[in-house]
């Protein structure tokens, strides 16, 4: 009898495998695809949206000048003429690399919503009926966090980052002739880390359901978290007190909602 237990035991476990390695089957496919028409689209994301920050008509630098001017930073954001450094590939293969981790990047970005359905997939047969119903809009949810994330580090950070590391000279005697690697690799990063931050209310939410936030807990860190975020805001932008302010202040937004949220799960689990 014990036997037939294990054995059982070990066919579910191993039929759980095999739905898991469908889901990332299904999932990586999906970035495959749109990672495919991305490749496809090589002018308008190189052209139209890479490169689109390393120029000067660039609007986001038009908001960041008045910006800067109304907090008496004048000049920080503020150039004419063409920006002081030049986009270099030093690699017989570097173009086509950088076509071809761009394409699956945005792969991954386009396709981010069927992901987390995947994902939702896999793990709602495990959840009660309530809780399939309380979580309903989390796909909708999530996905529109990270394209918030995404578009908050394509249209901030990364204009921050290369404004500031584009002008910046140890001495005139040195030119800024970035690598294209180099370059794409700051926006890349920039997008998703951005993306995944923009995400904080969604694990809060769900790590709540697990009972291991809750509000009190978060107010209670609250510091920390500030302390947290402007450490994450300096390594992620230049180090200047505006552009930290500005990455600093959306995600202090999220961590409040994610308070509001945690709140609202642990009063919906009183009530059922």
């Amino acid at each position: 009898m014990g036997r037939n237990i294990e054995i059982t035991r070990e066919l579910s476990f191993l039929d759980h495998l095999e739905e898991l390695r469908w889901h990332l089957i299904r999932a990586t496919l999906a970035v495959v695809i749109a990672g495919s028409l991305a490749f496809l689209a090589k002018g308008f994301i190189f052209d139209v949206l890479l490169f689109g920050p390393s120029h000067v008509d660039f609007f986001t630098y038009e908001i960041l000048c008045r910006v800067s001017t109304a907090f008496g930073f004048e000049g920080g954001f503020c150039f004419e003429g063409q920006m002081p450094f030049s986009i270099q590939s030093r690699t017989m293969g570097g173009q086509f690399s950088a076509h071809l981790w761009t394409s699956v990047t945005a792969g991954f970005i386009i396709a981010f919503p069927y992901i987390i359905y995947e994902f939702w997939k896999f793990v709602s047969p495990a959840m009660h009926g309530h809780e399939k119903k309380s979580a309903r809009g989390v796909i909708l949810i999530s996905s529109l966090l990270f394209f918030l994330g995404v578009l908050f580090g394509y249209y901030v950070v990364s204009p921050l980052s290369i404004n500031f590391l584009g002008r910046y000279q140890v001495s005139g005697q040195v030119l800024n002739e970035f690598d294209i690697d180099s370059y794409i690799g700051l926006i890349r990063s920039s997008v998703l880390a951005s993306g995944l931050i923009f995400e904080l209310p969604i694990v809060i939410y769900f790590l709540s359901k697990i009972g291991l936030v809750t509000p009190k807990s978060l107010k209670k860190y609250r510091k920390f978290a500030l302390v947290g975020v402007l450490i994450l805001s300096a390594i992620i932008t230049p180090p200047d007190i505006l552009s930290q302010i500005l990455v600093a202040i959306p995600v202090l937004v999220l961590y409040e909602i994610s308070i509001l949220i945690s709140g609202f799960v642990l009063r919906k689990e009183r009530t059922e």
